[in-house]
């Protein structure tokens, strides 16, 4: 079974999949932009999500949504670290800091995070040698273009091919860097340039990253094309989102990146309770 490791700490070991909560703090994110920015509404929110059943928080302060706009260095700087400082002295699980920004990361890092979730997949040299530097754990995302370019007409000749073998550039490139095997996850980068077509694709195929040797994160958590899937474009996706959790889990993903992280860990329990964890990504 593939193990996860970050700065000394070991978390995605265990029989069942892990569960990482999202906090966004940020105006514009696609779910729940707004309502976390706050910081005591970050704190708040984060708090939740652990006494939910969370295993670890990923904290962002930009959103990563089709057309979203680059935010500057400075305003990512004071929306996110705050947070990660406050959550470090008060909860004991590991911290994701989700960014693409060097300056970002570093002071994230310093604030108590464990981990750099990157959707560029460290394709930064200097966010690479901070990585490598820091011990951090990692999460190298494949994403086809930027924020304001992947839902314009993407296309793949092979989508399932085509992700694994990048992911597995950017494994290389990472292990090259001095950043271990068992300090990476790799995710498919379900929703980042990719059409309803192609996210069903890698679902399907999710044993295909299996084979690269390292975590695999998974998240699906209220996007588009799940309310596509289940014939409901707008409203509550809670239901579509644990379902789609559920079933990532039983393909392979040792952690998913969900919202509702009560509904999410309760259907583990349950399907613990019926089947066990036997497929693994080892």
């Amino acid at each position: 079974m593939c193990i996860w490791r970050a700065r000394g700490i070991t978390f995605a070991d265990g029989s069942r999949p892990r569960v990482m909560g999202i906090v966004n703090v940020t105006p514009d994110s696609f779910s729940d932009g707004g309502r976390s920015l706050a910081l005591d509404d970050a704190i708040a929110t984060a708090e939740r999500l652990v006494s939910e059943g969370a295993d670890l928080l990923d904290i962002g302060g930009e959103s990563s949504r089709p057309g979203a706009v680059e935010v500057p260095v400075e305003e990512e700087i004071a929306r996110v670290v705050p947070v990660i400082r406050a959550l470090a002295s008060r909860l004991a699980l590991p911290i994701s800091v989700d960014t693409t920004k060097p300056e970002v990361a570093r002071l994230a890092l310093e604030a108590g995070a464990a981990i750099i979730n990157d959707i560029r997949g460290l394709d930064e040299p200097d966010l690479l040698a901070l990585a490598a530097e820091s011990g951090a754990g990692v999460v190298l995302m494949h994403m086809q273009g930027t924020p304001q370019t992947m839902q314009v007409a993407p296309h793949y000749d092979d989508v399932v091919r085509e992700v694994r073998d990048n992911l597995a550039r950017k494994v290389e490139r990472a292990l090259a860097a001095g950043i271990s095997l068992d300090r990476i996850a790799v995710d498919p980068g379900i929703g980042f340039g990719k059409s309803f077509e192609h996210n069903l694709l890698l679902l399907k195929y999710l044993e295909t990253f299996a084979t690269l040797g390292c975590v695999l994160l998974v998240g699906t958590s209220r996007k588009g094309f799940l309310g596509k899937l289940a014939g409901r474009r707008t409203g509550d996706q809670t239901i579509a989102s644990v379902a789609s959790a559920l079933a990532a889990s039983a393909a392979g993903a040792r952690v998913v990146r969900v919202h509702d992280v009560a509904a999410t860990v309760e259907a583990f329990r349950v399907w613990e309770g019926h089947r066990g964890w036997g497929v693994s990504p080892s």
